[in-house]
């Protein structure tokens, strides 16, 4: 008797195809306008806000919250509907945990299997090896945010359920929760976080949630196995985060309270303590967390350019931030340092990193700021804005921050959907539409090499 061979359903998120890797970038683009699009006709429903929304508002409000950016051309708090709060609230944690995680959340809990090369994309999209589990990994992936989430919900409730009552205290503890850790920047208060500057609770709290989401799952997951092993048994990966994110908070808070100081539009007319706090939240809100407890429009030209820099830096990789990324920036700093001491390899905790990550850096930064130049371009045409303000706004969107100096509630219909693409590619990487616009070409001729004179 010849046994039955039971078949498990395997579900495709996108088109396969044979021979490599060049469909991935399409299906992680086709993913996102499959969640985008919708939410956007959802948005304009009156159901969803309390005054209308146009197409064109909705489609820039649905993408600032899928891809976690934070910018909006409404009042958040004001203008949207119980139900639409709630949309905002599912968009942002989706676009915080990628949509390749919930998908396969999805899919496990209706009992539908993955197929092998889409668990090797998920796999690669959070940055981990193709061989660990992935089940496991979504697993974690899901536990740690809503853990997370949940200590922080507890946390903001304690502080505002007393002035705000149990409905409404933890109806925002939760948004504001969610949107921290996430670092997608949305806000219920029309101001932000300004009414909170000197708060030490909410701002603390809130600083931790987007300092967690930031340093990234492949972090997470590599300190839950390997922590206790010391510091050595690490990724390299997770020891440039660990250096690199306290010494970015470190150095930002520093120049932002040297900066703005005696600026009395923002950090001169609070007490010492507040100072310091308010400086520190803005250096780690500045890396794509998007909230703010100042007046942004009012920092001095040096503060705002160095704010600029830490949101093009952003968080790390595989986390709810964005940015050209903290490893990024650090694999691209340590490179240019060997290649001016005229080392050979390029060495990290006695670890030597590979040329195609160089490469793949640099390529980075390269596509990023070319992309860069072609939104501000875009955008001094269609817009009568400051030189400033079209950089500053231009960055926080590439970059997902989400934080404002006062442009982008005044741009235009062309000006928003500019804004619109930029998110995008800032979400989904800038690599990724440089690889789904490019075709691979294989060639097994290779050429002989000859120099360039450059500098």
């Amino acid at each position: 008797m010849i046994p039955r061979i039971h078949q498990s359903r395997v579900y495709t998120l996108g088109p396969e195809r044979k021979g490599g890797k060049g469909g991935e970038p399409k299906i992680i683009v086709l993913t996102f306008l499959m969640i985008l699009l919708p939410s956007a006709v959802l948005l304009t429903l009156p159901v969803f806000s309390v005054s209308g929304l146009s197409m064109t508002d909705a489609l820039f409000t649905a993408t600032s919250a899928i891809s976690v950016t934070g910018l909006g051309v409404v009042d958040t708090g004001q203008h949207f509907t119980l139900n639409g709060k709630i949309l905002l609230m599912i968009l942002m944690q989706i676009g915080g945990l990628g949509q390749m995680t919930l998908s396969a959340v999805l899919l496990y809990m209706f009992g539908v299997r993955l197929s092998l090369q889409q668990q090797a994309l998920a796999k690669e999209a959070l940055g981990q090896d193709r061989r660990i589990n992935l089940r496991g990994l979504v697993k974690k992936i899901i536990i740690f945010a809503l853990v997370a989430e949940f200590v922080g919900f507890l946390v903001l409730s304690f502080r505002w359920v007393p002035e705000m009552g149990w409905s409404t205290g933890m109806f925002y503890a939760l948004f504001h929760s969610i949107s921290a850790f996430n670092n997608a920047g949305f806000s219920l208060f029309s101001n932000s976080l300004v009414g909170f500057v000197g708060d030490p609770v909410i701002i603390s709290s809130l600083a931790a949630l987007f300092i967690l989401g930031g340093l990234g799952f492949t972090v997470v997951g590599d300190l839950s196995t390997n922590l206790h092993k010391g510091f050595r048994q690490l990724q390299l990966h997770t020891k440039i985060m660990l250096i690199g994110t306290p010494t970015l908070l470190i150095v930002g808070t520093l120049m932002f309270w040297l900066l703005e100081r005696n600026n009395g539009a923002t950090l001169g007319h609070l007490s010492t303590s507040e100072q310091w706090l308010a400086a520190f939240f803005q250096s780690a809100t500045a890396r794509t967390a998007g909230f703010n407890s100042i007046d942004l429009a009012s920092l001095t030209a040096p503060a705002m350019l160095f704010m600029m820099l830490l949101m093009l830096v952003g968080a790390g990789s595989t986390s709810t931030g964005g940015g050209i990324k903290v490893s990024t920036f650090v694999v691209a700093a340590v490179a240019t340092w060997s290649f001016l001491r005229q080392k050979k390899d390029v060495v990290l905790f006695h670890r030597t990193i590979g040329a195609q990550t160089i490469v793949r850096s640099l390529a980075i930064i390269v596509v990023s700021g070319i992309l860069l130049f072609l939104a501000m371009f875009a955008l001094m045409i269609t817009e009568e804005a400051p030189f400033k303000m079209v950089i500053f706004e231009v960055i926080s969107a590439f970059a997902t921050v989400g934080v404002s100096a006062g442009l982008t509630a005044q741009l235009s219909e062309p000006g928003k959907l500019i804004m619109v693409v930029v998110m995008i590619i800032g979400r989904i990487g800038p690599l990724t539409l440089a690889y789904m616009l490019a075709r691979p070409e294989k060639t097994l001729v290779r050429y002989p090499e000859e120099p360039v004179f450059t500098g």
